[in-house]
């Protein structure tokens, strides 16, 4: 009891007032982590993990006003997405797209901007030394056509098609140039099985909606396979 005494006694005022004080930094600390959370979830897309279009869009640009020329700008299409939901059903195609989102952020690394822009459409922007980037994209490929196994143990046979723009490439820093160039050359290579690297002839392709229709049949760097 004495010691209770004591202890107590050596509270003054001073840390009385502190103590107190402290009291609604807590909960202010609580409800700032609480709402940095919230916030942080917004710009993820549930599904997969991936950031939604603006956050996206926001730490793009910044890697190419950093980065220039070093940056690489890849369109992702899943294939035969609606196939898979008509078949196996709507969590099947949920599974293929979260899947999708883990493997193209295994592949872009914690430092590129990698979202999902709707539906199985998909973006990712980050730095890739010009002579490694046919090697890296021939290996999205392969990730992207890895059969998706399912909880129940079935297994989803899945492919994409990828299309890349390089501003050296296509001529252009600008990334809705360098987006327009990557989903023209993704649409020249549909369901070819290859990754195709724009030319600054795809960044003056027009189109509709977004999209085009393509020529299947080229190679990664653009040309007739």
């Amino acid at each position: 009891m004495d010691s209770v005494l004591h202890t107590t006694g050596r509270v003054g005022p001073r840390t009385l007032l502190i103590t107190t004080a402290a009291v609604p930094l807590t909960g202010w600390a609580v409800h700032a982590v609480a709402l940095h959370k919230k916030l942080a979830a917004t710009k993820r897309d549930p599904l997969t993990g991936l950031l939604r279009r603006d956050a996206y869009t926001a730490r793009a640009r910044r890697l190419l006003a950093r980065h220039g020329d070093k940056v690489t700008v890849v369109m992702v299409d899943a294939d035969h997405f609606k196939q898979v939901n008509d078949t196996m059903g709507h969590p099947a195609g949920d599974a293929v797209l979260a899947a999708f989102g883990a493997r193209l952020a295994a592949w872009a690394g914690p430092r590129a901007a990698a979202g999902r822009l709707g539906g199985d459409e998909f973006a990712v922007v980050l730095t890739l030394p010009a002579g490694r980037r046919a090697q890296r994209l021939e290996q999205l490929v392969r990730m992207l056509h890895t059969p998706v196994t399912l909880d129940d143990g079935r297994a989803v046979d899945v492919a994409a098609s990828v299309g890349a723009a390089a501003p050296a490439s296509v001529g252009a820093r600008d990334l809705t140039v360098l987006q327009r160039a990557a989903d023209a050359a993704l649409y020249d290579g549909k369901h070819s099985g290859r990754a195709v690297l724009a030319t600054a002839a795809h960044a003056a392709t027009p189109s509709i909606n977004g999209r085009r229709a393509g020529r299947p049949g080229t190679n990664v760097w653009g040309r007739a396979a």
